[in-house]
């Protein structure tokens, strides 16, 4: 049993290393479960990654049944034997085509965001999936793959029924499978962790891995595993917080990630700032400042006191860990929990030496804005014209040295393409400079 797709594709990339060493690859998440963990693979394989989007072709009176599948840039395939056995004429394959394409386009946009597709002329292809039942949907898109000129394809899966892999073998040159337990009934049985991915999971993963492939956004660590990267469980008065603590190699600085607005640890936007953190060398550690009862009062999510009070309990946990000896701690704050990152920052005084703020509220910290002793970064979206009013308001009560960054064309959530890389940009470099060991900065 695999802990998570994260796992799983941890474990896939180590069997793939060897075989995939001298090939050009590009790695292809299946939309919306494999793309977890087609992001481990490529990682591990340094490879660019992409989605492949498909779909499949179901004639007319019996959909369930495939005559064929298509994929973007017009690609098709067909079932010939299909076709002339359930008798589907011109006509009938068009229009069944033009739905499943605008379909197949709108999906395809949603998670590039604006990118291009990765090309996979004369290249390797590795069609990736959180696991196998039937095996119809990576069929087609190993076809469909192979149509947009791949030279070779590797259908990779962390667990798959044996009956489903042998015709598997007849549209790709490989078939990699960790386990084929039997009996099998369903993917999700070999995850203790199954929950569902998410459009937002996918975007995030996918536009981070177009910014490791174009190189890191500021310089840091290199691609050390983490020291520590588990779940962690902080008693606050009482009431268990879960979190998540990353600390990678050569740690120059860590990171405690304030939620707000009813958001969790499982935020994919502060995930993915996280993971670029990590990937310059900053620990993070993601927490739920909330029980999952709380997260549904909307008076917990404005209560900036509540959030205050255990956010401070969190970092002296924090502090008292072994990984964080000799290491500067800042506080990253998104919408309610930047007022309480600002508010923390200002009772822990000279402890808390940065703090960003992602489309928050500074304003509800109120009079202890005056009290704040740690450098901050104010990161808001252009478009987000309210919450930029209110920025500006707060930083002109600041103790601190502050900066206001305007993101152009951003809007609240920052979902716009480019605008959420931008926001780990400006946010790894402030932490990277004000959390750098005293008496050393980086530029």
């Amino acid at each position: 049993m695999f802990r998570d797709r994260v796992e799983a594709g941890q474990l896939l990339a180590e069997l793939l290393k060897e075989r995939l060493a001298d090939d050009d690859v590009v790695v292809l998440g299946l939309p919306r479960g494999g793309v977890p963990v087609a992001f481990e693979v490529a990682r591990a394989l340094d490879a660019p990654l992409d989605v492949i989007v498909v779909r499949k072709l179901g004639v007319p009176f019996q959909p369930e049944l495939a005559m064929g599948a298509i994929g973007e840039a017009g690609v098709r395939v067909l079932n010939l034997d299909v076709l002339s056995m359930a008798g589907v004429d011109d006509a009938e394959l068009t229009a069944v085509e033009d739905r499943e394409r605008a379909e197949l386009e709108r999906r395809a946009a949603r998670f590039r965001q604006g990118r291009p597709m990765t090309s996979l002329v004369g290249r390797t292809a590795v069609v990736v999936d959180d696991g196998i039942a039937t095996g119809s949907t990576a069929r087609a898109a190993c076809q469909v793959a192979r149509a947009h000129g791949a030279a070779r394809i590797h259908l990779a899966v962390p667990v798959a029924p044996r009956s489903s892999l042998a015709s598997l073998a007849e549209v790709a040159d490989e078939v990699v499978c960790l386990e084929l337990p039997e009996p099998f009934i369903a993917v999700g049985q070999f995850y203790r962790d199954f929950s569902q991915t998410t459009d937002e999971e996918v975007v995030a993963l996918l536009a981070r891995g177009a910014m490791a492939a174009s190189g890191p956004a500021v310089s840091g660590a290199g691609d050390d595993p983490p020291v520590r990267d588990e779940r962690v469980e902080v008693d606050v008065g009482g009431v268990s917080l879960v979190g998540q603590l990353t600390v990678p190699e050569a740690c120059s600085g860590l990171v405690v990630f304030a939620h707000g607005s009813g958001s969790s640890r499982h935020s994919p936007r502060n995930r993915f700032v996280a993971a670029a953190l990590n990937d310059v060398g900053l620990g993070t550690l993601l927490f739920d400042l909330l029980t999952t009862p709380e997260e549904l009062t909307r008076s917990a999510v404005f209560d900036i006191e509540l959030l205050t009070v255990r956010l401070g309990a969190v970092t002296r946990w924090l502090e008292a860990q072994p990984e964080a000896h000799g290491l500067r701690i800042g506080y990253f704050g998104a919408s309610t929990g930047a007022a309480a990152a600002l508010a923390a920052a200002a009772e822990a005084g000279d402890r808390i030496a940065a703090v960003v703020s992602r489309g928050g509220r500074p304003d509800l910290a109120g009079p202890r804005l005056a009290a704040v002793r740690a450098p901050t970064l104010f990161i808001v979206g252009g478009n987000d014209t309210v919450v930029l009013s209110l920025n500006r308001q707060a930083q002109r009560h600041l103790g601190a040295e502050s900066e206001l960054d305007v993101v152009p064309g951003a809007t609240h959530l920052f979902e716009e393409p480019g605008a959420l890389e931008e926001v780990a940009r400006l946010a790894g470099s402030w932490f990277l400079h004000h959390l750098a060991p005293v008496g050393q900065t980086t530029g």
